[in-house]
């Protein structure tokens, strides 16, 4: 790690780092959090969790009945061999300080391998090994540290737990005591003379003190908790000057009609909080909105093999998948549900569920869970549940497949929104010390008139609003992306790398035809099965065109990527794949894809495949080749070098014969040159240099292979409107900019009035949530327009 940056939290250090165990530390805070976890100790941790309200003791009997092992069976996703893994909802998540520590649940309990929370939904999958710690324990731990889980029976209902209605009481008090403040205050306003109200004018500022307590100390309670949180921590947050703005104006009017000074700032300061409150209302409402809009798990492309009743193969799309249904699941393929092994050799590997990489053997009758890969020849298994689409679709995001390619943007504002407190804070202390020799009487005022109106919650907004609502665009239109920091890492893209056979070439099409000794029935058949098994697209392609066979389970299949398959029964086996490969290096079809084949060692012949390339690569690839480098990354031999040249731009690099290993190093020696590359392959030999790219990409056309290497899945026929993607991508973070501008243009304006005291507060407090409202509307208008733009193309 750079030596100025945090350990703990990544932010640059400055130029006085806090040294500890040869670590750099950027404040007191990072590094005592810090020694907490790496020490394990507790202690200091429980004192800050009892001051803020929580018990570090456990009621006696609470989490008893997660010893039942009936209910832990339905509140478990997974467990096998001990490993078990667990999504618990947990509402008291609130910062980024809270995602810190329970991701890090890991340092506190061995048996806790990994935790990962989604911080929207405020849950957290924790990962866990049963014969270190049960689910009990793991409970009793989160509820000690102040992170207690919500966990219902009522069948584990995500909706009725998710149910939070505390913002919408809180508005509705704010709302309701500014509405009576605002009328009390009314004599005030008008200067009023009538005999009967001078007469109760102490009475109406008491009643207007009385309908502020509960605007401030539950209304405003959530500000006032982060703040306190953010100073804990040493981390200055958006809602430090808030929270000041709110205690200032509530303790200057209370001393005001205490000693009859004036009718104080109540009405500024419930006025305030209600605003505040209706703006982070709309928010709430709004991202939800998106979030559900944007969620690719309805429309994830992932299909799976169905045997119907009439022992013949389907694809379907695996959110028809039902229990009882029988599913063929080839080598390399994702397991889509929980389900019971019907025949074949299983050899399951869950590194997509637990991260451990050692595969698991399963026998006919075994359960195998919904996230295994199998990775020996097909097997075939029922259904015992429906898919679960957000189970399958979170496993894109496990930790274990997480790679270093975040983008700058999201960084750059949570960069600018903490300059920007310490910015506001300073300008309001200064201002109001400057009114404090001019004129005493607006001091408070302007004071909290510039905490208000200078709040960076706007430009906080701009990037997650902007890049989900792109996020869930492109989804409608066929390209289904890992998350929104992938839409930044396309939009810096200078270099885009191509695989050939599955990528720019289409299986569905084109002509096959055999050169060779003739084949066997019991040849035909072992082939037929043996390339059952198999997912690569040229091995699709032959199984749909040789004859129907009878399914013989295989003893022995192997899958060598770059090179071929193996398959084998008790008496024969057969080689598919290149000619060194089968055995014969001295026959090679330079003129075309060819796969060789060879039965019992003994060279058979090979299938010679006619390309068929994709509609509008030609043009693509000229649009492309205007503003970035473009190469081919072939597996397969030169034969195609000559229809190429001709396809493609003059120019354009073409590499044959490469092996999965070449592939990723070729990319990585373009990134060595701060290359920024895109790699689009078809997911199987292409996965070591999708996950080495800043962005994989990985063309499906019958989609029934899940690769976590990848950062997007590109409906292939869509291929031609990939360039449209990119620049899609780069307009959006342009929008960003323009939203960071038009923020700052709006802090700018309202500075300028709030310092020169001619801004009230309330007026303040209506125009700060107004502002974040018109960049969610900005943000929505424009990549809406933009999206309408993608689909007339």
């Amino acid at each position: 790690m750079d030596k100025a940056t945090c350990y703990h939290c990544g932010d640059d250090c400055g130029n006085n780092p806090i040294n500890h165990n040869d670590k750099n530390f950027c404040c007191v805070g990072c590094k005592t959090v810090y020694e907490i976890f790496s020490s394990n100790d507790l202690s200091y941790y429980y004192d800050l969790q009892s001051a803020a309200g929580a018990s570090p003791v456990e009621v006696e009997g609470k989490y008893d009945f997660l010893e039942s092992q009936s209910i832990v069976e339905k509140l478990i996703e997974f467990n096998d061999n001990g490993t078990q893994i667990i999504n618990l909802y947990i509402p008291h998540i609130h910062c980024s300080s809270c995602i810190w520590i329970l991701e890090n649940l890991n340092k506190l309990n061995k048996g806790i391998n990994s935790s990962q929370v989604d911080f929207p939904k405020k849950t957290v999958r924790v990962t866990f090994n049963s014969n270190n710690i049960s689910l009990k324990e793991l409970v009793v731990l989160m509820a000690r540290i102040g992170y207690e889980p919500y966990i219902s029976l009522d069948d584990y209902d995500k909706t009725k737990k998710g149910t939070d209605r505390s913002l919408s009481y809180k508005l509705g008090i704010a709302g309701f005591a500014f509405g009576n403040v605002m009328f009390l205050s009314f004599p005030e306003y008008f200067e009023v003379g009538e005999f009967w109200l001078e007469q109760f004018k102490g009475v109406f500022r008491w009643l207007m003190f009385g309908f502020s307590l509960p605007v401030v100390f539950y209304a405003a309670q959530d500000y006032f908790i982060s703040a306190y949180k953010g100073l804990r921590s040493r981390f200055l947050n958006i809602d430090i000057p808030i929270a000041l703005g709110i205690l200032v104006l509530f303790l200057r009017s209370t001393v005001e009609i205490i000693f009859d000074w004036g009718s104080g700032f109540f009405d500024s300061l419930t006025g305030l909080v209600f605003f505040l409150l209706l703006g982070k209302f709309f928010q709430q409402k709004t991202y939800s909105y998106l979030s559900f809009e944007r969620d690719y798990k309805s429309y994830f492309p992932i299909a799976v093999t169905r045997i119907t009743s009439k022992n013949t193969e389907e694809n379907t799309q695996v959110y028809d998948i039902k229990a009882g249904d029988r599913l063929l699941i080839r080598n390399g393929e994702l397991i889509p549900v929980d389900a019971i092994l019907i025949n074949g050799n299983a050899k399951i590997d869950y590194s997509f569920v637990t991260g451990e990489s050692e595969p698991v053997d399963k026998k006919s009758g075994d359960k195998v869970y919904a996230g295994g890969r199998q990775i020996s020849s097909a097997i075939e298994i029922e259904a015992i549940k429906s898919v679960s689409q957000s189970y399958l679709t979170q496993l894109w995001s496990n930790a274990v497949f997480q790679q270093d390619k975040s983008g700058s943007f999201q960084t750059l504002t949570d960069s600018i929104g903490k300059r920007f407190t310490v910015a506001v804070l300073t300008i309001a202390f200064v201002s109001a010390i400057i009114w404090l020799i001019i004129d005493p009487s607006k001091t408070i005022n302007v004071f909290t008139a510039v905490l208000i109106i200078a709040c960076p919650c706007a430009i906080a907004l701009a990037a997650p609003f902007t890049l989900g609502n792109m996020l869930r665009i492109f989804g409608r239109h066929g390209f289904y992306l890992r998350d929104t920091q992938t839409i930044e890492q396309l939009a810096q893209i200078d270099t885009a790398i191509f695989d050939k056979t599955g990528t720019i070439t289409t299986a569905e099409k084109g002509n096959v035809y055999y050169e060779g000794l003739e084949l066997t029935s019991e040849e035909e058949s072992l082939l037929k099965n043996t390339l059952r098994s198999s997912n690569h697209p040229l091995s699709r392609k032959l199984y749909d065109m040789l004859a129907e066979q009878n399914i013989v389970p295989l003893e022995e299949y192997e899958e060598y990527l770059g090179q071929g398959i193996k398959g084998s029964t008790v008496t024969d086996s057969v080689k598919i794949g290149s000619a060194a490969f089968v055995g014969n290096s001295e026959i090679n079809n330079r003129d075309s894809t060819s796969v060789h084949l060879s039965s019992n060692e003994q060279y058979k012949g090979c299938f010679i495949f006619q390309n068929q390339y994709r509609e509008g690569v030609g043009e693509t690839f000229k649009t492309m080749s205007r503003d970035m480098e473009l190469a081919i990354l072939s597996g397969d031999n030169s034969g195609e070098r000559a229809n190429l040249t001709k396809l493609l731009p003059e120019g354009t690099p073409l590499y044959f014969n490469q092996k999965p290993d070449k592939k990723l190093q070729f990319i990585k020696s373009l990134q060595d040159q701060n290359k920024k590359v895109m790699m689009v392959g078809d997911g199987l030999n292409d996965a070591g240099a999708l996950a080495q790219s800043n962005v994989g990409i990985a063309i499906s056309e019958n989609v029934n292979v899940f690769s976590p290497a990848c950062d997007g899945i590109l409906d292939a026929k869509n291929f031609k409107s990939l360039y449209q993607y990119i620049l899609a991508s780069r307009k959006a973070i342009k929008i960003i900019k323009l939203s960071f501008i038009l923020s700052l243009m709006y802090n700018v304006v309202g500075l300028y009035f709030a310092v020169t005291g001619q801004l009230q507060p309330v007026i303040a407090a209506i125009l700060m949530p107004l502002s974040s409202i018109s960049i969610v509307i900005f943000t929505t208008v424009a990549t809406n327009l933009l999206g309408r733009k993608l689909a007339q193309k």
